[in-house]
């Protein structure tokens, strides 16, 4: 008798679980931002969530390097994820065009 090692895929669902999301800062404008050296898998996904759920949070990001790409075997940066993805960013700093906009401010 003859064995295959993981040749079969078997799909399920994770059941729901509620998560919190504490931002790196807020400003004043209620805009949010989020600070990255390293943007892994898990924070990817999780702000995909993020913005599904709570549209109307303005989340965005500083990278110190927006063209550091996702993976090793990807071309994609952190750049071209938010420009995909609908999320602003800019590097190493808030720029004060950020600082000066009216936003929503968050509760």
């Amino acid at each position: 008798m003859k064995y295959a090692y993981e040749q079969v895929k078997i799909e399920y669902h994770k059941p729901a679980k509620t998560s919190k999301y504490t931002p790196d800062f807020v400003l004043e404008n209620g805009i949010i931002i989020e600070t990255k050296g390293i943007f892994d898998t898990a924070d990817r996904q999780k702000h995909l969530l993020i913005k599904e759920q709570l549209p109307e949070l303005d989340i965005r990001f500083v990278f110190s390097n927006p063209n550091q790409r996702i993976s090793k075997i990807s071309k994609t940066t952190y750049a071209m994820w938010c420009e995909k993805n609908g999320f602003a960013y800019f590097a190493k700093a808030v720029p004060t065009e950020w600082l000066k906009e009216k936003g929503t401010k968050q509760s």
